[in-house]
């Protein structure tokens, strides 16, 4: 389980082909000496487990399914990528519960630059937005964050100067793919409704 609060802007050190998946390999020297082979880490919102752990850098596997169903098969060498270890028991939530299981992968379809701040708009998955509202929770990227806007095919969220900064977001433009998790009690809600009409 996470919070949807990015620690670090991790970078793709290597990706390796390991038919049918590939071993993804990330450097961040913070989150490398604190981390310990089996561990939980989001990224780009997506849970996966430390298989290796080398100087500054961290390994993990991606089968096909995930590469396929996030943002995560369009990774290379050098892209940015957005990184957070598993809550704590204990800790502080900064921001919602996030499983790290992605729900669907949007596109953003128009961004707003207003000075330092930024607006943006992403497409979603016609099955998600049931899930969504205004004043919402949703992590795009593993970031959570608050919905602005909710329509049938879209929503909006406002990004002030340090997500941008510190995030992958700042460098996302339109026609970029992002992975999104809605909020995990809208799903309950969906299904408890759903259910009232099963025989």
């Amino acid at each position: 389980m996470f919070s949807g609060i990015v620690e670090a802007l991790g970078t793709v050190a290597e990706i390796k082909q390991e038919p049918p998946g590939c071993r993804l390999i990330v450097r961040e020297a913070k989150i490398a000496a604190e981390t310990a082979v089996a561990d939980s880490i989001s990224v780009n919102g997506c849970c996966l487990t430390v298989v290796d752990v080398v100087g500054d850098t961290f390994a993990f596997q991606a089968g096909p399914e995930t590469l396929a169903r996030t943002n995560l098969g369009k990774l290379a060498a050098g892209s940015p990528v957005n990184l957070e270890r598993a809550l704590a028991v204990g800790g502080r939530l900064g921001g919602h519960f996030v499983s790290g299981h992605i729900d669907g992968v949007g596109e953003v379809l128009r961004r707003d630059d207003h000075g330092d701040w930024s607006f943006f708009w992403f497409s979603v998955p016609p099955a998600l937005v049931r899930q969504m509202a205004p004043k919402g929770s949703i992590a795009v990227d593993g970031v959570s964050l608050t919905i602005v806007d909710s329509q049938a095919d879209r929503f909006s969220v406002a990004l002030i100067p340090y997500t941008l900064a510190v995030t992958t977001l700042g460098s996302r433009q339109a026609g970029d793919q992002v992975n999104l998790e809605t909020d995990i009690l809208a799903k309950y809600v969906q299904r408890l409704l759903e259910s009232q009409h099963w025989k």
